[in-house]
């Protein structure tokens, strides 16, 4: 009974997450040096950083409070939605990576890319989770919608660094 009681907890949409965190992790220092921590955080509002941030971690708390189960046409959308974004926003690093001084890469919709790009994978882990572990009624349109929050100031954030470097 322990058991199915730890699994039941730990087979949360945290998982879709961690593939993004892995990538994340291990190819920051591959990406353009406006990309790294020092100078991708360097001089953004203070109110702008917390707000990211904060929304950030409300998107993660959200994904662990949400059991991961793929049995609906809906979810099983989802789950396509997020395989496709992944790919998507996976791409959009490499791009960067690999032709930094490209035609794409220096464009404002080449740069901002790995910020923009989540909202497909976000919005498939929304569509994805159906209820929460608590007894709260869960509202796709919830997760989503704090989603798109934490995006518009990601980008927002993105879009200073582009400025600073054009």
């Amino acid at each position: 009974m322990k058991t199915e009681t730890i699994k039941k907890y730990l087979v949360n949409c945290l998982l879709l997450m961690v593939p993004i965190i892995l990538w994340n992790v291990f190819l920051i220092d591959k990406l353009p040096h406006h990309y790294q921590p020092d100078l991708f955080w360097k001089d953004i509002p203070v109110w702008l950083k917390h707000a990211e941030n904060i929304s950030r971690v409300l998107v993660f708390m959200l994904t662990m409070l949400m059991p991961l189960n793929i049995s609906t046409v809906t979810q099983k959308r989802g789950l396509i939605l997020y395989g496709v974004g992944v790919i998507v926003y996976f791409a959009s690093w490499l791009v960067l990576i690999y032709c930094p001084d490209s035609g794409w890469s220096s464009t404002i919709s080449g740069f901002m890319a790995p910020a923009y790009t989540p909202l497909l994978w976000l919005t498939g882990i929304g569509l994805i989770g159906n209820s929460f572990y608590f007894n709260l009624p869960y509202r796709r349109w919830v997760f989503i919608l704090i989603s798109v929050i934490f995006l518009v100031f990601h980008n927002w954030h993105t879009l200073i660094v582009f400025l600073r470097i054009i």
